[in-house]
């Protein structure tokens, strides 16, 4: 997996998790509006069959889609995620390049809306939006 170009824009991802700590290396793209994320897709984020994993899609569209409301509300917050819904419209085996394109739909003071899609070499294999609970940092 070494040898795979990484896209123009990406870099390794700025905000890491124990839980995706092993699915590294997560590259992320920062834009004005949104923090995408990618990844090259290898065997410890598929299932028995070989397929991507829908629990690697799920934590990614979380994590998307959360870091790019913080992005938007220039990280002087938390998030918390209130609720998610994903819909699996296609697969994605080893080899292809995974990526999350959030946007995010409203902003406020105390709730966030966003929406994303998950895309293999392109093609879009799911679907999820998000509600998160705005919460201010403490001082």
């Amino acid at each position: 997996m070494g040898d795979q170009m990484i896209p123009e824009g990406f870099e390794p991802q700025s905000r890491g998790s124990p839980l995706t700590e092993p699915w590294e290396p997560i590259y992320q793209k920062v834009t004005a509006e949104a923090i995408v994320l990618g990844l090259w897709l290898a065997r410890p984020h598929t299932n028995a069959r070989g397929f991507v994993h829908g629990g690697l899609i799920a934590a990614l569209t979380d994590k998307a889609m959360g870091h790019s409301c913080g992005h938007q509300l220039r990280g002087a917050v938390s998030l918390v995620t209130v609720s998610m819904a994903i819909d699996f419209v296609g697969s994605a085996q080893i080899g292809q390049w995974l990526t999350v394109e959030t946007d995010v739909i409203r902003t406020g003071g105390t709730l966030c809306f966003a929406q994303c899609l998950v895309k293999a070499d392109g093609a879009t294999i799911a679907r999820a939006n998000a509600t998160f609970r705005v919460v201010k940092k403490a001082q």
